[in-house]
């Protein structure tokens, strides 16, 4: 007789792998595929890696250094602020640093938002960047921690500041990751060096107001401010418990602790949105109606014809061409920054203003480079030298729209920090006679010397016509100085006159006739040779 033999019993499973390991472990497999690339970005990474741990270093032996210092908790407060500010911006600035920053690449997988968060948030502590923040947070709790409790608490501090700064990060790159992975997301990265430039200039400033205001002491009242904010928060907890303050601890923690869980709550919806809302390019096209819709609010506010079709189309390259995009906001941080800056440090003149005009001018310039090989739609328009002036008077006149408020603005406040406000008119004058003689020049050399602007990468110039930018951009520079010679010459006259003072306000209307009138006849100027110079320009803009 047959028995059948009984099933022995299952073999238990193998426990699956959490979700942060897992993550861990794809963090380090990122990093370590990458390296394997090529040998350049090997010995990139090493050498960077070599120069961040090195100023660490630096800093952590600085900060330990102002141990016993009177002002000790302002300097290492506002240091965590900066230290903050810097993860929120980097993303947007640097989305390819990362690539576990794009939440989007697990959408197939079934993961729920708060594990996923958990993940990330751990998987974002490997790196050189969180170990690099680390190292200045540890000597920011140690330059103010003094006794055991201080010690506990700036364990505490130093892990609730680290989680915010990580989680800050992610909030902003969640909530913006449809921008940083989209091709002119990833090409407004040009604009990275314009916030390091302004970064130094800060920097600049700041230390240049330290030596002349007291040192360190001149940064109390900004301290006192950010130890009530997050991250800083924590800085001054532990400061709190080194002078006995254990309420006031308590609740500097409970604001950070409260932060770190606000942003992940943030990131968590962020997270939820991008997981099960369809992308953009899975919906179909707008109606044709909503598409109308939404072209006539702009055209609404320009003139008829031609001339407003032309502003319109330019307006909309500002805001929507990466390329064109960063130069403007390039020439209008610069713009700003120059003239108020030397007039905080007391060392700027109300002439200084007039940088701003000049700067914005420069958009005149290589006009048609902007279009590149689409210029040949607007080529197929301008079949005589009326349409080529009305091309070239409506690309002015978009300018103008915002030069001249931007640069009327820079000039009242640069008047205003420095109190000299009997000069506004002349400043007003001399700016405005400089912008309408960029605006000339630009015209001519727009259409003498095209060149083509590259819509990938970082280089603003095609290979082979770096000398033709040169000579469009510095040759009508200097152009535009000489042809604002008399509007110069008259303000020095009566500057130097014994009654001239009390005439200077009519360099205003002066300086304003005369900008107006030379963009016209730059204008005349250049409309026949752009209507001549079609083909030329459209080889030359479609380089690129």
């Amino acid at each position: 007789m047959n028995t059948a033999t009984a099933p022995g019993p299952a073999a238990p499973a193998a426990p699956a792998a959490s979700v942060t390991s897992v993550f861990v472990r794809l963090k380090l497999s990122l990093l370590r595929n990458g390296l394997r690339q090529s040998s350049g970005r090997r010995a990139a990474y090493v050498t960077s890696t070599v120069l961040v741990l090195l100023f660490a270093a630096l800093q952590l032996i600085g900060l330990i250094a102002l141990r016993g210092n009177a002002h000790a908790t302002a300097v290492t407060v506002l240091l965590v602020a900066v230290l903050a500010l810097g993860w929120a911006v980097m993303p947007l600035f640097f989305p390819s640093g990362d690539e576990t920053l794009d939440p989007t690449r697990l959408v197939m997988l079934p993961l729920r938002p708060r594990p996923l968060v958990r993940a990330l948030l751990v998987a974002s502590l490997v790196g050189i960047g969180p170990l690099f923040t680390l190292c200045l947070l540890g000597g920011s709790v140690l330059a103010v921690a003094h006794g055991p409790a201080a010690y506990v608490t700036a364990v505490i501090a130093t892990a609730l500041a680290l989680l915010v700064c990580v989680a800050l990060a992610r909030a902003v790159a969640a909530a913006n990751i449809r921008l940083l992975t989209s091709r002119r997301g990833r090409d407004l990265a040009v604009l990275s060096g314009l916030v390091i430039a302004v970064g130094a200039q800060l920097v600049n400033f700041g230390a240049q107001r330290l030596g002349s205001a007291g040192g360190l002491a001149a940064l109390e009242p900004a301290g006192d401010v950010l130890r009530w904010v997050p991250p800083a928060s924590a800085i001054g907890a532990v400061h709190a418990v080194s002078e006995g303050s254990y309420g006031v601890a308590a609740v500097q923690l409970l604001l950070t602790g409260a932060a770190l869980v606000g942003l992940l709550v943030l990131w968590s919806r962020s997270l939820t949105r991008l997981m099960t809302s369809p992308d953009g390019s899975t919906l179909q096209a707008a109606e044709p109606a909503a598409r109308e819709r939404a072209s006539t609010g702009l055209s609404r506010l320009l003139p008829a014809g031609r001339t407003g079709t032309v502003m319109e189309r330019s307006l909309r390259y500002v805001w929507r061409d990466p390329k064109t995009k960063a130069a403007w906001v390039t020439s209008l941080a610069v713009g700003l920054i120059v003239p108020v800056f030397n007039a905080l440090q007391g060392t700027g003149s109300v002439y200084f203003a007039c940088f701003a005009a000049g700067m914005l001018g420069i958009q005149m310039y290589n006009q048609f480079g902007q279009d590149t090989s689409a210029f040949w739609m607007v080529a197929t328009t301008i079949s005589s030298t009326r349409d080529a002036y009305v091309e070239l008077r409506g690309r002015a006149l978009a300018l103008l729209v915002i030069t001249l408020p931007y640069a009327t603005l820079v000039t009242v406040a640069t008047t205003a920090l420095l109190g000299d406000w009997a000069r506004l008119p002349e400043v007003l004058g001399l700016s405005f006679a400089l912008l309408g003689a960029m605006l000339a020049t630009g015209a001519w050399s727009s259409a003498r010397f095209p060149y083509s602007i590259p819509q990938e990468g970082y280089k603003n110039v095609a290979p082979g016509q770096a000398g033709l930018a040169w000579i469009s951009i510095f040759g009508g520079m200097v152009a535009a100085a000489l042809l604002c010679a008399p509007v110069i010459a008259l303000t020095i006259w009566l500057n130097v006159t014994a009654d001239g003072d009390a005439w200077t306000w009519l360099l205003l209307p002066a300086g304003t006739a005369y900008g107006a009138l030379i963009t016209l006849l730059g204008l005349r100027l250049a409309a026949p040779r752009t209507a001549r110079r079609l083909p030329e320009i459209l080889t030359a803009v479609s380089k690129g």
